[in-house]
């Protein structure tokens, strides 16, 4: 007999004998699936829905602050007088998913004088400073306001000045 038959036939036989171990059942390999899932969330949204106004006020000598609270009452510190009653907090609503928690970022910019370079800085507050979207599942609201601190310079020259408060809200 040849040489290459007894190999061969010794492969063929090694083969047999590893698909009869290997074979249906065997417990050398096994597998299973894993079901993948993933949920869509409604983004969130922000909308402001009135302006931050400080009002009317006169500077003095001093000089002093104008203050807004989240509930829009106006109040002074230091040699400033104020003038007339508009003043209001601001106020954004949030939407999104409801159940959710979000958090808020209140950025500031100077008030700067219309046509002018004078400036007023001031701080930004708000009367929460994250939240729960009311509802579950589906649809969410929230509102909430925000007030400040205007920084008025003794001497402050007189004119409209306009400056504004970025509000960004992100779910947790």
């Amino acid at each position: 007999m040849n040489k290459y038959f007894r190999s061969a036939s010794s492969v063929i036989s090694c083969a047999i004998l590893v698909f009869a171990i290997a074979g249906p059942g065997s417990a050398i390999a096994a597998e299973d699936t894993a079901q993948a899932t993933g949920t869509v969330i409604a983004p969130i949204q922000i909308t402001k829905t009135a302006d931050l106004v400080f009002g009317s006020f006169a500077p003095g000598a001093a000089g002093g602050t104008v203050t807004i609270s989240t509930g829009g009452a106006r109040g002074k510190s230091g040699d400033v007088v104020l003038a007339g009653t508009t003043a209001a907090a601001a106020k954004f609503n949030v939407t999104g998913e409801g159940g959710m928690t979000y958090s808020i970022t209140l950025t500031p910019t100077s008030l700067l004088r219309s046509g002018g370079t004078e400036t007023m800085a001031f701080t930004a507050e708000s009367d929460i400073t994250s939240g729960l979207l009311a509802g579950t599942g589906g649809a969410g609201t929230q509102s909430f306001f925000v007030g400040g601190v205007l920084t008025v310079a003794a001497g402050q020259v007189p004119g409209n000045y306009v400056g504004s408060v970025k509000a960004t809200v992100a779910y947790n």
